[in-house]
């Protein structure tokens, strides 16, 4: 089966949308019970390391949607691990 750009381009679009969106749902668990310590301190930094990595091979390769989407993910992790670290240190 051959598949169109544009097809290929939505593919590629909803996984984005659905990766990105999977962080939502926990940093608003964390916000709200104003705890963290459940969530691996380690995973999410080797985690943000690899959406940095992923950020940066997207301006490297100039491609707005892996740009976009990496650096989503990575301000949604990042916010998860300062949440995590403020909120279990008490």
């Amino acid at each position: 089966m051959k598949l169109s750009a544009a097809e290929v381009n939505l593919i590629g679009s909803v996984a984005a949308v659905c990766t990105t969106a999977s962080f939502v749902p926990q940093l608003a668990r964390v916000w709200r019970l104003r705890t963290a310590r459940d969530i691996s301190l380690v995973m999410f930094l080797l985690f943000s390391v690899g959406e940095a990595m992923w950020l940066a091979y997207g301006l490297l390769i100039h491609s707005e949607p892996v740009i976009l989407a990496n650096f989503v993910t990575l301000v949604l992790a990042v916010a998860i691990l300062v949440l995590k670290l403020r909120f279990d240190r008490k």
